[in-house]
């Protein structure tokens, strides 16, 4: 991955950049680029042939000031305070874009877990809970899964941190299985919200969903299940990728049988009636819409000028750099920031807070009703802010959220 610059240096930049439309006090806009707070700790393991292995655990905490603090973890080798703090403000602008009432934070491990057993998984999770215990809760910040993370890792965390209390307390996490108060609807909540704004997007401006040739970078929960919506309702999916490598085919791709593939191989390349391509490739390759849908920087300096897609919707976290968003502008690329395409998840999360706070519960007709209303509502408020500031839909993302956290900041006022 090729990165201009650290990636809290990019979401400062793009701060800056939405500064000359922010009508808040400068020292407001100050506080806006300091994080509330960081955790950096230390999470022994004792590992299954006895040796006690150190990993280093991170939580953000960026604003609280909109309410409790909402973010995910991660576990990945490349994990740092660097990329924690990065997205725990993204999170703090995504929550405030969908107005949710939460703050924005985030978490993470430096660790592979591909090499772990599902026995050191769980020990670390339970010692890294432990450790930022004092940091979580219902009222004050709330993770959720995130790369390399998933319900089970939740499960883990929701049953540690009750136990330090004495207490069930579902409330501490999101994410997790419905036997112990997660929400229906949440496993595919990013991808249905992202295909929300697709279609959104489709519809204004007056492109036609049947035949859309879609790739996607990623494979995972986000990157197939928004592929298979869209192939559902009609778009011709011609190419994905993995961390592995990626496949493309003009004709289309059967995303059951890609997904069958990928369970088989561990990877998406050698799918038979596919074409092996780098991912580089892929993100040059014909098609209208493109979903980065993995890591941040993806499509940066060195292969923006390659792309070919009239549309971009981030399904991950600022897969598109600053820099790659100046050459994509320049070229008419319409750009759908992850702040806005990406934040089903939060909403869903939502949801799922309420419900286990009320100890009462929706079904699943209701919940994606309430993620469409939400998700339609603040695609139309960043439009409108684009058109009327004339900026991008990043830079109207950007102005949307941090106005209504800096709302918050102001109204509060400073204590002491």
């Amino acid at each position: 991955m090729s990165v201009e610059k650290n990636f809290f240096q990019e979401v400062l930049q793009t701060l800056e950049n939405a500064r000359p439309h922010l009508d808040i006090p400068e020292a407001v806009y100050r506080r806006m680029r300091i994080p509330r707070r960081s955790l950096i700790v230390s999470v022994p393991v004792e590992m299954d042939n006895g040796e006690t292995v150190y990993y280093t655990g991170y939580r953000v905490h960026y604003d609280f000031a909109r309410g409790p603090a909402k973010g995910g973890v991660r576990y990945h080798p490349g994990v740092t305070l660097d990329e924690i703090t990065a997205l725990s403000a993204l999170m703090t602008w995504k929550c405030a874009v969908v107005d949710v009432p939460f703050g924005g934070s985030k978490g993470g491990i430096t660790c592979d877990t591909r090499s772990m057993s599902r026995e050191e998984i769980e020990k670390l999770t339970r010692r890294y809970t432990y450790e930022i215990s004092q940091f979580i809760g219902p009222e004050t910040d709330i993770p959720a899964p995130d790369m390399y993370t998933d319900e089970q890792v939740m499960a883990w965390m929701m049953d540690t941190y009750s136990m330090i209390k004495g207490y069930n307390v579902p409330g501490v996490v999101t994410g997790k299985p419905v036997s112990i108060g997660g929400s229906l609807g949440r496993s595919r909540a990013t991808a249905c919200g992202l295909t929300t704004i697709i279609l959104e997007s489709l519809a204004h401006l007056n492109i036609r969903l049947e035949g859309l040739r879609v790739s996607t970078l990623g494979f995972g929960n986000v990157g197939y299940n928004t592929a298979r919506m869209l192939s559902d309702k009609g778009a011709k999916i011609v190419g994905v990728s993995d961390s592995k490598g990626a496949i493309y085919n003009a004709a289309g791709l059967d995303m059951d049988a890609v997904a069958a593939h990928k369970a088989a191989c561990s990877t998406v390349s050698g799918f038979h009636g596919a074409e092996n391509l780098t991912i580089n490739e892929l993100i040059g390759s014909p098609v209208d819409l493109l979903v980065p849908a993995s890591v941040e920087g993806q499509i940066n300096a060195s292969n923006a000028g390659s792309v070919k897609a009239k549309i971009i919707a981030e399904g991950a976290n600022n897969p598109v750099t600053v820099e790659a968003d100046r050459i994509l502008a320049g070229r008419g690329v319409f750009v759908i920031p992850g702040i806005l395409a990406n934040a089903g998840a939060v909403v869903v999360s939502y949801f799922e807070w309420v419900q286990d706070l009320q100890r009462f519960f929706w079904d699943e007709d209701e919940i994606n009703r309430k993620l469409n209303f939400i998700m339609k509502k603040a695609f139309r408020e960043v439009l409108e802010l684009s058109k009327e500031k004339k900026i991008d839909m990043r830079c109207a993302a950007t102005v949307l959220g941090v106005r209504r956290v800096a709302e918050a900041i102001i109204t509060r006022g400073l204590y002491p």
